[in-house]
């Protein structure tokens, strides 16, 4: 199809941008899968505060944008709304050579050898809170995740070790991580931030920021930084082709970017994990032995079920810098375009009966990066992917060895938008029946782990 042939945009919904805005808010997926029903794999919505948006769900079109030239394909611009919260400098809101430079230095920590080491804390850490977990009564697991998920960040990523700023962390990171929607009116618009019913967030960045400059002020004076594993160690150390370090506000950028991408995503998709895994008791039972036999593949399996079932982040965006030819439209500059990673996960072309939770179906498949994208594709792919599935295993094994979790027929959690992730709308649910045995150590004693988060 030549370019002067081409219409422009696919059809959508005629709603005024502030309606399709709210639905958008408040039914996601709901409303956007509605869309794909009635106007087909391509679509157009228009919405208040975000513009024009044309969702995909087209492996072929999905390989097109990831495979693009970053330079027309603006991811950073994309998520400048975050801006506010993550600073200027974060690798998810800059584009072209500023996002390739960064991006190159901070790869290290994220290497897979370099995960591969941290995965014992991240037991530790886990033992630790799985220990203090109810028994016999119903509790919401997901504000359980979310501290394992925050200590695994302090102790792994920031390197945190001091006993007065780690109480610090573990109380203002929380209150800034969960902003409610109007409050995050104030990240979308920093301005907001000098009035009244917003200072509250200025203050909560102010005094994360102060946490977060002191731990980099300690690791650069630190006469074994260069031992040192943790994540920010690296990045102080990290330079570039021209000898170039990062800036204490970049350092800071970078590390508020993790702390607000790799908390709550891991978080919720363990959540989820344990959701699924309670109402499906054939797949908890396989995946307990797998877990108490060190069987890291189905866990693998499990947590890659878990992604694709329940999509913790929906779609990703990239904005056009300048006119493109894609699924037969001529898309005009501005535009974003909507990688749908819930369409795709949810297509029964692409996984047969796609509503039925099954690792089985991981076990062996070889992904392509346009058909399983939890963690988006191309050159933004998520920096932290190895460290989050790492970690999604590492914490599943914890809980089935440590806890026995009781099944239940009750319909599954619905999906509740929280800020641009999906959670349970329950917080997750479940039941301890008993606390297992604690695992034994290679000489036959007692791993006493209780101590691991709260030295």
């Amino acid at each position: 199809m030549s370019n002067t042939s081409s219409p422009t945009l696919p059809p959508g919904p005629s709603l005024p941008p502030a309606i399709q805005a709210v639905l958008m808010l408040r039914y996601w997926p709901r409303f956007v899968s509605a869309c794909r029903l009635r106007y087909g794999r391509t679509f157009t919505l228009r919405i208040a505060q975000m513009g024009t948006l044309v969702y995909l769900d087209d492996p072929a079109d999905i390989k097109q944008v990831f495979a693009g030239d970053p330079a027309i394909y603006h991811a950073g611009e994309a998520n400048s709304m975050l801006s506010g919260l993550l600073g200027p400098a974060s690798v998810l809101v800059v584009d072209d050579e500023v996002h390739r430079d960064r991006r190159r230095l901070m790869l290290e920590p994220f290497h897979r050898d370099a995960v591969a080491r941290q995965t014992e804390v991240m037991a530790e850490i886990a033992a630790a809170n799985i220990a203090g977990w109810p028994v016999g009564k119903p509790f919401a697991v997901a504000p359980k995740m979310s501290e394992i998920t925050l200590e695994v960040i302090m102790r792994l990523v920031i390197g945190a070790s001091d006993p007065a700023r780690l109480a610090a962390l573990r109380q203002v990171l929380p209150k800034l991580l969960n902003l409610s929607a109007f409050q995050l009116l104030a990240i979308g618009a920093p301005s907001l931030q000098q009035r009244r019913p917003w200072r509250g967030v200025r203050r909560r960045i102010e005094e994360a920021d102060r946490l977060l400059y002191a731990e980099i002020a300690e690791r650069r004076a630190d006469p074994e930084l260069v031992s040192r594993t943790d994540a920010l160690a690296m990045l102080v150390r990290a330079a570039d082709q021209d000898g170039r370090t990062m800036t204490d506000a970049e350092l800071r950028d970078q590390l508020m970017t993790l702390l607000v991408a790799g908390h709550d995503t891991t978080a919720t998709g363990l959540s989820w994990a344990l959701e699924r895994l309670t109402r499906h008791p054939a797949v908890l039972a396989k995946a307990v032995r797998a877990a108490e036999a060190g069987d890291d593949e189905y866990l693998d399996a499990v947590a890659k079920e878990t992604l694709r079932n329940r999509p913790v982040v929906f779609d990703v965006g990239r904005i056009l810098k300048q006119p493109v030819e894609l699924a037969g439209y001529l898309l005009p500059a501005g535009v974003m375009v909507a990688p749908g990673v819930g369409l795709v996960h949810s297509d029964d072309r692409v996984y047969p009966d796609a509503d039925r939770f099954d690792p089985d179906r991981m076990i062996g498949a070889t992904l392509s990066p346009t058909t399983w994208l939890p963690f988006g594709g191309g050159a933004r792919r998520c920096l932290g992917a190895t460290f989050a599935m790492a970690e999604m295993r590492v914490v599943l094994r914890e809980v089935l060895r440590r806890v026995d979790l009781v099944t239940t027929t009750a319909r599954g959690e619905g999906q509740r938008v929280k800020h641009v992730i999906l959670t349970p709308n329950r917080g997750a649910r479940i039941t301890v029946s008993r606390m297992k045995n604690p695992p034994q150590a290679a000489d036959g004693s007692h791993l006493d782990l209780h101590h691991a988060t709260r030295e």
